[in-house]
């Protein structure tokens, strides 16, 4: 199962996305060959580096083995929009691909 965990900011605005936080496996395919894993992956990894290389904004990406978590260490209004596009990407393919599982705390 991919959990896909989105975390507020302090205002608690559905849309004022502080960071997410993308880990397991989608189970879908084999090793190397999961297309839903791939996809996820591709379009998490787009948003990381659009936020820290084209906008400049001032976040922390880390990215581990089954985990890629980026946390808004200032507030970016650019950062929050592509944030609730990689959301609403992913609530999207989760009603095609049941074993992703979207959550905002």
């Amino acid at each position: 199962m991919l959990k896909c965990v989105f975390r507020l900011g302090e205002s608690e605005n559905v849309r004022d996305f502080a960071g997410f936080e993308i880990s397991g496996h989608a189970g879908y395919g084999t090793e190397g060959n999961d297309i839903v894993c791939a996809a996820v992956s591709s379009c998490t990894m787009l948003v990381c580096n659009a936020i820290t290389e084209n906008f400049g904004a001032d976040a922390e990406v880390k990215v581990e083995e089954n985990r890629i978590t980026l946390r808004l260490n200032k507030r970016s209004s650019d950062a929050q929009k592509l944030i609730s596009a990689l959301y609403q990407h992913l609530e999207t393919l989760s009603e095609d691909y049941k074993n992703i599982k979207v959550t905002v705390i």
